[in-house]
């Protein structure tokens, strides 16, 4: 199934996000941050203060109960997000970006953007039953997700160093 680019937009960042918490944690500094903001094409309101970075941090844990949660458990988690934030959601254009959703206005701070519209991707991987797209790392020392957009459904890896470390280990086993 091919989702709409907003939406795999957001589940992308998302993935980022959660993932970064896992060791070595690459959202640290606020140059971090910068570079999330603009890698994922973030518009609106970018502080870029240390009360920013600590309040998307936060969001690492609640994103991840949201997006590893089955589809009956994910849904109250997303309500509960879009409610606390006064989600509206509408059309808009800007940039080189063709109509998209946003729900929160651009002047919203940066971790209720980013939660609204992780929760409004999730809406569509719920109302599609596609939640198996989201996935914890096939490798055994790993909790990252992983987020499958392949047409096959083939990624079972959070990261290419995940699916390397299996490949050798995989190699040097056959070799014995």
């Amino acid at each position: 199934m091919t989702f709409a680019h907003d939406t795999e937009a957001a589940l992308v960042a998302a993935v980022e996000l959660v993932n970064s918490a896992q060791e070595p944690d690459t959202l640290t500094v606020i140059a971090d941050l910068d570079e999330f903001f603009v890698k994922h094409t973030y518009t609106g309101v970018h502080t870029g203060d240390a009360a920013e970075l600590a309040a998307v941090r936060t969001l690492r844990a609640p994103l991840r109960r949201m997006l590893t949660s089955d589809r009956d458990a994910a849904v109250p988690l997303v309500n509960e997000t879009l409610t606390k934030h006064r989600a509206v959601p509408q059309l808009v254009r800007h940039g080189d970006v063709d109509y998209h959703i946003h729900a929160v206005p651009p002047q919203a701070p940066l971790p209720v953007r980013i939660a609204v519209e992780t929760a409004m991707a999730m809406i569509d991987l719920i109302r599609s039953d596609e939640l198996s797209r989201l996935a914890i790392c096939a490798d055994a020392t790993c909790e990252g997700i992983v987020l499958d957009l392949s047409r096959n459904r083939s990624r079972r890896y959070c990261s290419t160093a995940c699916g390397n470390r299996n490949a050798v280990a995989a190699y040097r086993a056959r070799q014995k």
